[in-house]
């Protein structure tokens, strides 16, 4: 027996320096030292029940090994400087079991976990929540497979229900939101549009035994089972992925608390779903989800147009709002097979998707839309990494400049680039830079809006200024042409519009985001302002106006009405009812801004208004009763007769 320095005491074979050693706290440990550190084999256990037993190096548990907690729960597999990292299994007090990759305690990388109630999840996950392509298998029979991020159903998956109904689309937070299809498990079909779990927008509905265009069925990709084998490659691909470091306390050998590594359960709740809000004209009774419905996928190669053989079969072009059927319109399937083709061919041309023309190479307005691009990533990438302060007047001055010049080969300054050589000036980049904070837009999503890879779209000119008009592909941020005259005033009234909305949070004026420059040799110099899209919501905007106050001239012919039409005051019908406060607070705003752009000498100016249709509560039943009073009072007509 013997006693360190260090308060351990305890008894070893100097020989093999196979040591047992007990601590001042109380803890115990056994096994192999290299000088008074724990290297080797060995075992440790804490003073509350918690074992390690296995490798260490250089008294840090490193290698293979097993933890045990007085809880229940097990792990088993590489450890890391103390912390879970690598490949192991954990198994839950409740339960759970976790097989997979590890990084710094948190489940990272490829890996499948049982729930308690059997439900199984197999795939990508990021810092302890499913993240990336995935499979979650309920113990229901239902089943989802697709893209997740931060534990939730989102991007493009499909997901098949034990009862054999099937929805292929793009998910948002767990919901479907976006385009897709539904399959019912009698063979009909419904394509279109669903905004947070709910039918939104214009679609078809194809009943069972019709013939479905064969470009709306190439659209979805299905999962069946003669491609799990590339389902799993698509998985395994992507776990070479490489995300940001964690930042995460260490945990000293006195404390190991398994309630630190699991927080959360990360079980999908079954949510109740429904499609539609109200269920008519055809729709099968059977896809009105319980709240045990869950999601399967693996689809039959069989299921697929080729069985569908019936043409005089009647299908119906829908238009819902938030789940309530407003619209429905029949006609024959081989008469709107030819046209939803022709229309898919014209759709697929000339407007890929929402409003604008994109812009790609061999566009009128393709080198500007890169010199706009260079510029926009060279200032923010520029002021960023300065220090924030508070904006002083030399902010707003002639001199709150930053001009530079883009060759197309690069400079020490600029990188090469495959656009015109152009000069790039750059207006109070501190002002718009802090701006920027102030209405709580990230510069790297900034950029990647406006700089990435999918580029700008074009706008046609919806005002009588004459100028261009381009919209990000995320739509958040639209990007105006300004004529110089119209520059100087943006630039004269900076100051006090800084101050402006620096005191009012909710004011109802555009924000800016920034003011540049481009000059190309030869060429006339363009001016441009990025501002934030109004219109850009997480709930779908069915309706929107441009409102001046005047009836001269502002209205809209029908016969140019679509989806994308910005309407004007005589097309505005409807009437609105706030609460007072509600209402007390919109006018106040409205007079304030209407105050501010009157001392800025600005009186053409409009609001724009934005509508959003919610189908209220009651109204499924409120049509019920609608439905029962008709049925009751033809039933006494016939009475009568």
């Amino acid at each position: 027996m013997h006693q360190d320095k260090t308060g351990m005491e305890g008894s070893c074979e100097n020989s093999e320096r196979h040591c047992e050693e007990v601590l001042a706290n109380g803890d115990v440990y056994v096994g192999n030292l290299d000088g008074l550190l724990p290297h080797g084999t060995g075992k440790y256990i804490w003073s509350d029940g918690t074992l390690y037993e296995g490798e260490w190096e250089k008294s840090k548990m490193t290698g293979r090994g097993r933890i045990y907690w007085p809880a229940g729960a097990t792990y088993e597999g590489d450890i890391c400087g103390g912390f879970l990292h690598g490949s192991g299994t954990f198994y839950g007090p409740g339960g759970s079991v976790y097989k997979g990759s590890w990084r710094m305690n948190i489940q990272h990388g490829m890996g499948t976990k049982t729930y308690p109630n059997s439900d199984i999840y197999e795939g990508l996950w990021r810092e302890g929540l499913q993240e990336g392509i995935g499979r979650y298998t309920w113990s229901s029979g239902n089943t989802y497979i697709g893209n997740w991020k931060a534990g939730k159903m989102n991007g493009r998956g499909v997901m098949k229900w034990a009862n054999g109904d099937l929805f292929d689309g793009v998910w948002l937070d767990g919901l479907e939101h976006g385009s897709g299809y539904y399959k019912y498990a009698d063979g009909a079909y419904y394509f279109g549009t669903w905004s947070r779990g709910l039918k939104d927008g214009r679609g078809t509905f194809y009943p069972a035994g019709s013939k479905l265009p064969k470009q709306k069925f190439s659209e979805s990709v299905v999962c069946n089972d003669g491609a799990q084998s590339l389902c799993t490659a698509s998985l395994m691909s992507s776990e070479g992925l490489r995300n940001k470091p964690l930042h995460k306390k260490r945990y000293s050998l006195d404390g190991w608390n398994i309630s630190s590594y699991f927080c959360h359960s990360g079980r999908i709740s079954h949510r109740p779903t429904s499609f539609d809000g109200i269920w008519n004209f055809g729709d099968s009774a059977c896809s009105v989800l319980s709240q045990d419905s869950s999601l399967t996928l693996s689809s039959s190669s069989d299921d697929g147009p080729h069985k569908l053989q019936h043409d005089n079969v009647l299908v119906y072009e829908r238009e819902y709002v938030q789940g309530v059927l407003i619209m429905e319109r029949a006609r024959s399937s081989d008469s709107g097979v030819k046209h939803t083709k022709k229309c898919h061919h014209k759709i697929r041309r000339k407007q890929p998707r929402g409003p604008g023309e994109a812009i790609h190479k061999g566009h009128k307005s393709y080198y500007l839309m890169l010199n706009l691009q260079l510029g926009i990533r060279y200032t923010v990438g520029k002021i960023t990494p300065v220090p924030m302060r508070e904006v002083r007047s030399s902010d707003f001055g002639p001199r709150a400049r930053i001009r530079m010049y883009f060759p197309s080969k690069g400079s020490q300054f600029t990188p090469p680039h495959h656009s015109i050589d152009f000069f790039w000036k750059d207006y109070c980049p501190m002002v718009f830079r802090n701006l920027r904070e102030m209405f709580k837009i990230d510069a790297a999503d900034y950029m990647m809006s406006i700089c990435g890879v999918d580029g700008l779209k074009e706008l046609s000119s919806p005002g009588k200024s004459g100028s261009i008009f381009y919209l990000s592909q995320d739509e958040r941020f639209v990007i105006k042409t300004l004529r110089k005259y119209e520059l100087k005033i943006l630039l004269k009234m900076l100051p006090k519009y800084y101050n402006h909305v620096g005191i009012y949070d909710n004011t109802l004026i555009t924000k800016f985001f920034g003011l540049h420059r481009i000059t190309i040799k030869g060429a006339r110099k363009v001016r441009f302002v990025v501002m934030g899209n109004m219109f850009c919501t997480e709930l779908r905007i069915h309706r929107r106006y441009d409102l001046k106050g005047s009836s001269q001239g502002r209205s809209t012919s029908k016969h140019n009405i679509n989806e994308n039409t910005t309407l004007k005051d005589l097309d505005l019908s409807y009437v609105f009812h706030l609460e007072n406060s509600w209402r007390e607070s919109l006018f106040r705003q409205i007079s304030l801004d209407c105050m501010f752009l009157e001392s800025q000498c600005i009186i053409d100016y409009s609001m724009l208004l934005g509508l959003h249709f919610r189908a209220p509560e009651h109204l499924k039943a409120l049509l019920e009763s609608q439905h029962t009073l008709q049925n009751s009072s033809s039933s006494q007509a016939n009475n009568c007769s």
